[in-house]
């Protein structure tokens, strides 16, 4: 049940203006794209080995205790991780669901209140 994969997410409201800055000027590649048609909610842009993943939210706004970094986690065992997670005393903040575009989803956060999302690939 190890983590097998980690990136960061930045969150942003202005998508358009963000992605251009990531894949124009500093050179990574759009890989993904969540809905797969009309505007994203969400990307992926390839650097190399490294992936970035970038989050629409139109109503961000940094504030304290609302952090622009999420961290996202692939495990082979979501619910296990859920539950080590809870054990140990950790706040899920969603169980783990089924979700649209084709993984197994949950949100804790750490000790610090930063975002975990986790991650179970299901094709």
């Amino acid at each position: 049940m190890a983590v097998d994969d980690v990136f960061p997410i930045v969150t942003t409201a202005d998508l358009d203006r963000l992605l251009p800055f990531y894949t124009d000027v500093l050179g990574g590649e759009q890989v993904y794209q969540f809905p797969p048609e009309g505007a994203p909610a969400y990307v992926s842009v390839q650097f190399g080995k490294a992936s970035l993943g970038l989050g629409h939210d139109p109503d961000f706004r940094v504030t304290p205790g609302r952090p622009p970094i999420a961290l996202w986690l692939y495990t082979d065992d979501l619910d296990g991780l859920v539950d080590r997670i809870r054990a140990a005393g950790g706040r899920i903040t969603q169980e783990p669901a089924d979700q649209p575009w084709g993984e197994r989803e949950a949100r804790a956060e750490d000790p610090d209140g930063n975002h975990l999302y986790l991650g179970q690939r299901t094709g």
